[in-house]
This record gives C-alpha cells, structure tokens and sequence, in this order.
C-alpha cells in the first residue's frame, strides 16, 4: 500500500457525511457557513499586495536556480515550458466536467469506502474542521477503471485513458523537478532506489469540483492546510485558489493559461531542514462553479525522510528523522500540529 494510501487509511472520514446535493441548494446551509473570527474564515480577506508567486519557464537555463528560488522564498510557482499537452490538460477538466455534473445518486456508486483513499467524497481534511466545506471531489489511486465503471458500466473508458495519461506525464514532470530539487540538496539522484523504480514512488491524482455557490463570502472551499507530499501540481484555469506569505496574508494566485502550479509539500520542508516552505494554502468559491485537478507525489511508505545538513541549509537539524508511513499517521491524528511534533 502506497504511503498516500496509507494516510486515508488512517483518515477519520468515514465518520463525515456524504458531499450535499448541490444542484438543488439554494441557500447557504447552516453546516457549510464559516464563522468571520478566525483565519480558516473566508471572511479573512486575501491581499491586495502585487506581489505573487513567480512564474519559472522550465526551458530557461536559470530554470532550476529559479526554482530553488522559490522553494525557498514562496514554496509555491507557476511552471511554464514544460511538456504536458494543452490538449491533455483541456481533456481533463472536461472530463472531471462529465463526472461531478452526474446526478448526485450516480455519483454516490463511486463513493469512497470507510477508511478507503479512492474514489468520490469529501475533501480528505474535513475531519478536522467543525464546518463542512463548499466541495466535492474524486481521488484516483493507481487506476481509476473500478469507480468509473460504477459511474459509466459501457462508457468509461475514455475518462480512464485520459487519467492514466495525465498521471503519467504529471509524474514524469513531477521526478523531473524532484532531480532539479535534490541536486540543490546534494542528494544523488542516482543513489535514490524509489526515484528511479517507476512503481517506488506514491501518488494520488484529485479531481476538485467547487460547485457554483449562493452565498461565497459565507462558504470556503478547501480550508487551510499544507500537503502531504513530497511536491504537488496543481492544475487550474480559474482563480480560486490563496497561499500564505508570511508578512503579506494570503495572496490569490492568478493562473496563467497553460502553467501548472507547483508547491512544496511537508516531506520536501522536512528533507530541506525547513529551508524550503511548505506553503499554507486554501480555496475560495464564487458564483461560478470551478475545477481543478491536483496530483500528489510522496516517496514510499517505509523511506526515512532526514533533514540534510549542509552549509545552505543548516548544520543543526531542525526535525527528527521520519519514516513516511509515521507521519502521514501522525499528519492524519494530528494535521496541522504534525510538523511541531517532529520538531526537535
């Protein structure tokens, strides 16, 4: 089992009810109403500043002193010049279109298993949170050909293939960047068994659908948090989603067509000894409704994540040594309290 997997395993999920009908809401339901004095609220407005993420063209030559760069400064950028197809990346989001704009009781014989990481729910973070959050999504795992049948039994293959493929490409884009990464980090890539077996690595593609919403000043749709993951891509053509600056507040990343966003996750903070930002972000909703595909990368279950020690990036470590399988338990127990409990 994957360490992604490992970690909705673990999840209290099943213990959330089931996403809401929202074709037929008309009103916002008490259950889904943020409260305005805290900073999960929407109400806690986004920046005004100028300043955003950075935007990097992968096929410039400074690419990866640019990329480190962020890392460092933002923990998130826009990636550009990279090699996924437009036409791939429009496939998706027509796709994920299809599935969520099933009828609700079409869309419940995919719903996730108790415990289960697969398939159609809530967002994965719900537990944690005392009010329900403005979204539904469907996580593949591996292959998604069990739950789309249950949706489309003689017409699912094309949602398949183009999953398949996009998972493959982000993955391969994903280890390329890792390479970039681990250079800076002095770590050889070369040296690194799971990064260069094609089944080592875990991953999880999640498909996002924020429906339209009656009342978006009131409703959040993904609350804050960070990832659980070594890297995450981010695929979106519409504004939605905000990441944490520290001295600015959240800042609402404009996409840019054809870019994808990139950001670091828990486990590239930790391996970096807390150099590289592992960027605290949310989803705000609006009246139109907005998709998103975001796909996750994680070493495997049983790896050891250390802090490197160098010169660049600290000769005292500021986290323990953490086998991943330990902190996707601790991160499912614990969210956002888990990085100060490996602290040292």
């Amino acid at each position: 089992m994957g360490a992604l997997a490992e970690a909705y395993k673990h999840s209290l999920l099943d213990k959330q009810p089931i996403p809401l009908d929202y074709g037929s809401v008309r009103t916002l339901p008490e259950s889904h109403i943020w409260l305005d004095q805290s900073d999960e609220s929407p109400y806690v407005a986004y920046s005004t500043s100028p300043i955003s993420p950075p935007v990097i063209d992968l096929t410039d030559p400074d690419a990866p002193r640019l990329i480190i760069q962020a890392c460092e400064t933002w923990g998130v950028f826009q990636l550009i010049g990279h090699d996924i197809p437009t036409k791939l990346m429009e496939d998706v989001e027509s796709e994920a279109g299809k599935l969520f704009g099933l009828p609700v009781d079409q869309k419940l014989k995919a719903l996730r298993s108790p415990g289960g990481g697969a398939g159609y729910g809530l967002p994965h973070i719900s537990p944690f949170f005392n009010k329900c959050m403005w979204h539904e999504g469907f996580t593949i795992m591996g292959s998604p050909i069990d739950h789309t049948r249950q949706l489309w039994p003689q017409a699912y293959q094309g949602f398949c293939e183009t999953m398949v493929d996009y998972q493959n490409q982000l993955k391969a884009l994903t280890e390329q960047l890792i390479r970039i990464i681990f250079k800076s980090l002095n770590i050889n890539s070369e040296e690194v068994d799971w990064l260069k077996d094609s089944q080592g690595s875990s991953t999880a593609l999640q498909l996002n659908s924020y429906p339209a919403c009656p009342d978006p000043t009131r409703a959040m749709g993904l609350a804050p948090h960070t990832d659980t993951s070594l890297i995450t891509i981010l695929q979106s053509k519409t504004s939605g989603l905000q990441v944490f600056k520290e001295g600015a507040g959240w800042i609402l990343v404009q996409p840019i067509p054809g870019a994808l966003i990139v950001n670091v996750g828990d486990f590239l903070h930790i391996l970096s000894n807390g150099v590289f930002t592992t960027v605290r972000h949310r989803v705000v909703v609006t009246q139109i409704q907005r998709f998103s595909a975001a796909h996750f990368y994680a070493p495997p279950g049983d790896v050891i994540v250390s802090p490197v020690m160098s010169k660049d990036f600290g000769e005292v470590p500021r986290y323990r040594s953490v086998s991943v399988k330990g902190y996707v338990e601790t991160k499912g127990k614990h969210f956002e309290k888990a990085l100060s409990l490996i602290k040292k």
